[in-house]
């Protein structure tokens, strides 16, 4: 599956699933321009970790829901890199788990301006250049929470929801100009935010407690989510488009 000359952009690259799967496409050859929104050093960490696979990798601070800064941080990628090729749309936040009675508007807000107004700013920065090259790709980090819409989750349900909505949408207007558009929904994964969620609804301090109750024997990995966004942008898939793919092991659907 090599990506080899191919340049990515992957928002909320820092750390988490972002990171877990801009270290996958640098591992498959493709040069990576590394989004945070604030976490100065946690990107340079990751950047270093990039570095050492011998691919050209670059921080870019920039928050995903200023469209500005968006418009400015993808023209400064497509100067330094000469192109951009792939985009994936990870940045993301949690909400707080309540009940659309007791959530804060301001907070439905922010959740709903990051997921759905930055995924729009970038995608909507984006094309111009993929449209340039002889294939482009564009993935949306989704969630398995659009499986089933659980409650105490309006904020990121509607986040979600609306990234896949804009997937679907884009998946259409550009087949014509050789643009594939993807939505990866994984499931709970081991990182911050997954720990901080299995300890708040399941009271677990250690997320891989859980490993024998999960799917396959484990908690989901950011490298399980890394290895389907590697393949639906590479060469190995020649048809898939305007599809979504669950990384969960079928948990959401089996309770």
């Amino acid at each position: 599956m090599s990506l080899e000359r191919r340049v990515a952009i992957v928002t909320g690259g820092n750390r988490g699933i972002g990171k877990g799967i801009a270290l996958g496409l640098a591992r498959e050859g493709a040069h990576v321009a590394v989004n945070y929104r604030r976490n100065e050093e946690e990107a340079q960490q990751t950047v270093a970790e990039i570095e050492a696979l011998g691919v050209k990798v670059k921080a870019y601070q920039a928050p995903v829901d200023d469209c500005d800064a968006i418009l400015g941080m993808v023209a400064q990628v497509a100067e330094d890199f000469g192109q951009i090729d792939i985009l994936v749309n990870n940045a993301g936040i949690a909400s707080r788990g309540n009940s659309v009675a007791d959530t804060d508007p301001a907070e439905f807000e922010r959740v709903v301006r990051t997921h759905c107004f930055g995924t729009f700013y970038a995608t909507h920065a984006v094309i111009p250049h993929l449209r340039e090259r002889e294939r482009g790709d564009i993935i949306m980090i989704s969630s398995a929470a659009t499986r089933n819409f659980m409650p105490n989750g309006a904020p990121y349900n509607v986040g979600k929801a609306g990234i896949e909505a804009i997937a679907y949408g884009v998946a259409k207007e550009e087949l014509r100009n050789n643009i594939y558009v993807n939505v990866v929904a994984p499931g709970v994964v081991e990182t911050d935010m997954g720990r901080r969620l299995v300890r708040a609804t399941q009271g677990v301090e250690n997320i891989r407690d859980i490993d024998a109750t999960s799917p396959f024997g484990h908690v989901c990995q950011p490298e399980d989510v890394a290895n389907v966004v590697c393949y639906l942008v590479s060469d190995k898939n020649s048809y898939v488009t305007g599809e979504r793919v669950y990384v969960d092991g079928l948990a959401a659907a089996m309770r």
